[in-house]
């Protein structure tokens, strides 16, 4: 029987997760696709549960209101914050609040497959199991750039590099499951860059008052790698006052901080790939996740990797969904054997 039968006859709802570090996104088989940043805030006292008028705020919401809520962003470097009992209970909200978004009919069973980073899948498959147990029947929890591999059918002679807010992480796929030897990852990633791009933004303009959220905007509007032609200048105050800066220079020199790393590990990963299969693998690289996003770095990658031998590096067409939707596909096409019932 096929799987799409088997949905039909037992009246199951396929979802596929991607819960990231900074968004989350959903894809279901109902054809919804939704998407949240990964933030949950609980209003701070009485007063407050008044002004916003809910018990519990996602994303923006949340973010948009954090003066007045207990902002917890549960997910650090792709993992579950461990021995954190609000991070836990915010994972748990984040998975039951995406698949309310998914709408599943009444009484149907929910199938999930849902995507981590690639060296944190023990870690976490126990704490996501927990975290979903309320909310769906069976359960399957795969590395994020696997995910991206089968939902764009790179399931041979392919290298996933998944550049999330967290995490980096690496997938050889060479037309089996991918074992731990085929992944890496490693914490250069967006976090790193808002980092770095706040400690060169507080040397240069130490007058000025920004907080590390206005930064991060800062960086996904503006980022690149390489050259742009364009001038960038954001409004910061100081003493008050709106004044103009230019933060041109310190985008490039924090988006650039983690190519070196980003590199190397590209490097490694192929050269300890069987050398007959090599040359496949460095024509068929493809850069996923919203640092798939940074102007120039597809560019950046492939020439950099240009004294190893010829190369061809792309990016995924849509990286909010790329996860999602190919743990969905997974998840479509799983065989019963493989799910994990709770």
């Amino acid at each position: 029987m096929k799987q799409k039968d088997i949905q039909k006859e037992d009246n199951i709802l396929f979802v596929g997760i991607d819960l990231g570090t900074s968004r989350s996104s959903i894809s279901a088989s109902n054809s919804k696709r939704e998407w949240i940043e990964s933030y949950v805030g609980w209003p701070k006292d009485f007063i407050s549960q008044q002004v916003i008028g809910k018990l519990v705020l996602f994303g923006s919401e949340a973010l948009n209101n954090r003066l007045s809520v207990d902002l917890c962003r549960p997910l650090e470097r792709g993992v579950i914050k461990e021995g954190i009992e609000k991070s836990e209970d915010a994972v748990k909200e984040i998975i039951k609040h995406l698949i309310e978004l998914a709408k599943p009919e009444s009484a149907q069973k929910i199938y999930a497959v849902v995507g981590v980073p690639a060296d944190t899948l023990k870690i976490n498959k126990l704490a996501i199991r927990k975290a979903v147990s309320e909310c769906v029947h069976s359960l399957m929890v795969v590395t994020e750039p696997f995910a991206v591999a089968y939902g764009m059918n790179l399931l041979n002679n392919s290298l996933v590099i998944d550049i999330g807010a967290g995490t980096t992480d690496f997938c050889i796929m060479h037309g089996t499951i991918p074992s731990e030897e085929d992944q890496k990852t490693i914490f250069n990633a967006g976090d790193y860059v808002d980092e770095q791009l706040y400690s060169y933004l507080s040397e240069r303009y130490p007058n000025s008052r920004f907080n590390r959220n206005m930064v991060r905007q800062f960086k996904e509007q503006y980022s690149f790698v390489r050259e742009v032609s364009d001038e960038i200048h954001v409004e910061i105050p100081v003493d008050g006052k709106p004044v103009m800066h230019d933060i041109k220079n310190e985008v490039r020199r924090a988006c650039e901080s983690i190519m070196p790393a980003l590199i190397e590990t590209t490097t490694e990963m192929i050269a300890r790939f069987d050398p007959e299969f090599q040359v496949k693998i460095k024509n068929n690289i493809v850069l996923a996740g919203g640092g798939s996003l940074i102007r120039g770095i597809r560019e950046y990658l492939q020439d950099a990797l240009k004294e190893y031998g010829p190369c061809n590096v792309s990016c995924v067409q849509d990286p909010l969904f790329a996860g999602s939707d190919g743990a969905l596909k997974l998840a479509q096409d799983m065989p019963p054997k493989y799910w994990e019932p709770l």
